[in-house]
């Protein structure tokens, strides 16, 4: 069920997903699946997604002056008329009334772009996840200045841009955001919350160290330590793979984006190309960057595995939260994948069976 419900947050059932189309995917009958729903949870799948949707709604009928098509479509509704449906149903309310109701002080003024609030943990260590952010930043694509992470990012075809900045001692970071159209947003700031650590609360695994003679004092001192996340799987395992090259990671990482990576035009702070999407990376382009040759077939080998066109078809948000490992396990395989193609003196493949 864990899975079904992490489905249904990364927009299982937006567009028109359905309830027995998600019950096929984790393995299970629709009736079934929706029983568990309703014990476990109280509600039924499409009602756990409706109530998703709504509530990121409510942030941005608050935080934003988006219009309420704008926001319908950027929390995932498939019409005006679903939205104002669903907004009645959980909050009985409509959205004329629910932003008549939010406070002069409640909104959000941006310089450009689109503000949000992002809430967090108590005790949320926004220095500490900044520092974590700068040392593993991707040159081009991230970047850490002040007290502000940036990021560019691409939204379907056309780029944007990704700000967020601390607040934490109020309880929120602020995140701001560049982009060409709004649909889709609550998957952008799905995202973000993944990267800057704040979709889930450590506190528990923090208490479970309390009588650790070795993490004890630490966890209790750093209580507000989070976990960052990567923006995408791919990412993720590209910044493994290099991270492991003899080479200057850093040198790599430059090169691979420069060259494979979209142009963006008119960034702030170094920013210069969102990261390359795992379809746009081949072979023959890793080897016009001169990468290292054993590095350079693993990312083609998981590049062929995540892109819509390999053999393997695999859906990353299911590996949540363990994004890294998969990654490192995909790596691996992918070296192996060479090594027994270069030891049988045949070419190496970009698939696996």
């Amino acid at each position: 069920m864990c899975e079904a419900v992490q489905l249904i947050i990364n927009g299982a059932l937006d567009g028109g997903g359905t309830e027995a189309g998600l019950a096929a995917r984790v393995g299970m009958s629709s009736r079934h699946l929706r029983r568990l729903f309703l014990k476990h949870l109280g509600a039924s799948p499409d009602q756990l997604a409706r109530s998703r949707r709504a509530h990121f709604a409510r942030r941005l009928l608050d935080d934003s002056d988006l219009t309420f098509l704008e926001i319908a479509f950027a929390s995932g509704f498939g019409s005006l008329r679903q939205f104002n449906r669903t907004m009645q149903d959980v909050f009985r309310a409509s959205p004329t009334v629910l932003r008549s109701r939010r406070r002069r002080t409640d909104r959000l003024a941006a310089d450009g772009g689109l503000a949000l609030r992002l809430p967090v943990a108590p005790g949320y260590d926004w220095g500490a996840v900044q520092s974590f952010l700068a040392a593993r930043a991707i040159p081009g694509v991230e970047t850490v200045h002040g007290a502000t992470y940036r990021r560019a990012i691409r939204v379907a075809d056309a780029p944007g841009l990704l700000e967020a900045c601390g607040a934490a001692e109020e309880g929120y970071l602020l995140l701001r955001l560049h982009l060409p159209y709004w649909e889709g947003l609550i998957h952008i700031v799905e995202k973000a919350n993944r990267v800057l650590g704040v979709d889930s609360d450590h506190a528990v695994g923090t208490a479970a160290w309390h009588e650790s003679p070795e993490l004890g004092l630490p966890a209790a001192s750093h209580a507000g330590r989070v976990i960052p996340g990567a923006w995408s799987l791919f990412e993720a395992g590209v910044w493994t793979i290099l991270s492991g090259a003899q080479a200057g990671r850093d040198q790599l990482l430059a090169a691979f984006v420069t060259h494979l990576g979209t142009p963006v035009p008119g960034l702030p702070d170094g920013l210069t190309h969102t990261f390359p999407e795992p379809a746009t990376v081949t072979s023959e382009g890793l080897a016009r960057i001169g990468l290292p040759a054993a590095e350079a077939a693993a990312i083609a080998a998981m590049a062929g595995t995540l892109a819509p066109s390999g053999e393997v078809r695999m859906e990353p948000e299911q590996w949540r939260p363990w994004l890294a490992l998969a990654a490192t396990q995909l790596a691996a395989r992918s070296t192996k994948a060479v090594d027994g193609a270069a030891l049988a003196g045949a070419p190496a493949t970009r698939h696996w069976s």
